[in-house]
């Protein structure tokens, strides 16, 4: 049974003061690489579901008219839309983008890790939809970049689009992975990663940082990693 929480969302809404039609154009980046094995795709997807069927998180979704597009991301020239974009007008659409997400199939298995190139690509995908506000790109991977372009050669041209990127580091197999992700990956106003531990804790984390991003509630525990910080 799905909950609401007006006054939640109103605290956080008033952040930015009225919202637009598409505050917030959203793209979910999931590695697809070669150190993530079946279990760990479905609890990627399977967490991304669960979060957008969130009370507040699908809530604030709605009251931010979002658009919100899937990419598979691993080696070099091997970067796919998956859930093509959708715009969440109702809760029927947060509903049925949750089904389509936690159903969607893997489409690679044994490659490598090209994340500069996978948030080139989200970056070129904000243009078909160009009267959103924002434009964020949600970045999860388990594992530093050792193909194509590097993601610091990225950040000129992030900042000029105004786009910002976050990163979800899954430390499963590099326990430095989320300080790289904050010296090489995210960029932009109040750009910020976060750290799960293991694929176990996916879920979790992924929900507070979609709620995060959603709403630009900041953290007292997190302090956002300003472009600057870089």
């Amino acid at each position: 049974m799905r909950w609401t929480c007006p006054l939640f969302l109103s605290a956080c809404l008033s952040f930015s003061g009225p919202v637009a039609a598409c505050d917030i154009a959203l793209i979910l980046a999931v590695d697809v690489s070669g150190s993530v094995d079946q279990n760990e795709y479905d609890i990627q997807m399977q967490g991304l579901a669960e979060a957008l069927r969130d009370g507040a998180i699908s809530e604030a979704l709605v009251v931010r008219e979002a658009a919100v597009q899937v990419i598979q991301w691993t080696g070099s020239g091997r970067h796919r839309v998956s859930v093509p974009w959708t715009r969440i007008k109702d809760f029927n659409d947060t509903d049925t983008l949750a089904d389509v997400i936690e159903a969607d199939p893997r489409i690679w298995r044994n490659f490598s890790t090209a994340l500069g190139e996978a948030v080139q690509f989200a970056q070129g995908n904000f243009k078909q939809v160009p009267d959103c506000t924002r434009k964020v790109i949600d970045v999860s991977g388990d594992g530093r970049s050792n193909e194509g372009i590097r993601p610091p050669a990225l950040h000129a041209s992030l900042l000029a689009d105004g786009i910002i990127v976050n990163g979800l580091a899954i430390e499963a197999y590099d326990k430095g992975l989320t300080e790289y992700f904050e010296k090489h990956l995210i960029v932009g106003p109040g750009a910020f990663a976060m750290r799960a531990a293991e694929f176990e804790d996916y879920p979790e984390r992924i929900r507070r940082k979609l709620l995060r991003e959603i709403t630009k509630q900041l953290s007292e525990a997190e302090v956002p990693r300003k472009n600057g910080n870089l």
